[in-house]
């Protein structure tokens, strides 16, 4: 009933919304509100009574969080938004590494010019999209196997 009533532009709450998947999406937005420095030296735990427990690698950590608790609770909030927790605690332990960005999609550029002698055998070939084709290729192939004699 509360989906259908926030789908019909009724006021639900996130927090009614989302319910027990609120932890996963803190843990998702605690990099964006923190920044990546941060969000690798501090690990999303729990959230329990109102408070989001973020544990950090020890004692140095914890003390300067404490103190910036207030500057984090306002930037999770300014991502999270009603998701944010009333507060944020901190305690010490090991901090499980983030899992690394995906490398994004390897676009290659157009292919150099192949050298004098291809082209001059590409005369050869009568049909302007077969040569075409020989030519990428060719080029291709010799960037990717340089040779010292060419």
């Amino acid at each position: 009933m509360g989906f259908q009533r926030a789908l019909s532009g009724g006021r639900t709450s996130p927090r009614r919304l989302f319910g027990r998947h609120a932890l996963v999406l803190l843990r998702a937005a605690w990099p964006h509100a923190v920044g990546p420095g941060l969000a690798r030296r501090s690990e999303v735990v729990a959230l329990e009574h109102g408070a989001l427990w973020v544990r950090v690698p020890d004692a140095g950590w914890r003390r300067v969080l404490h103190r910036m608790r207030r500057t984090l609770h306002g930037r999770l909030r300014a991502v999270a938004g009603d998701l944010a927790p009333a507060r944020i605690a901190f305690l010490e332990g090991p901090v499980t590494a983030p899992s690394p960005e995906p490398e994004p999609p390897h676009v290659p550029g157009p292919p150099p010019a192949p050298p004098e002698a291809v082209v001059a055998s590409a005369r050869a070939i009568a049909d302007p999209e077969l040569r075409r084709a020989f030519l990428e290729a060719s080029a291709r192939y010799l960037q990717r196997f340089p040779s010292e004699d060419r």
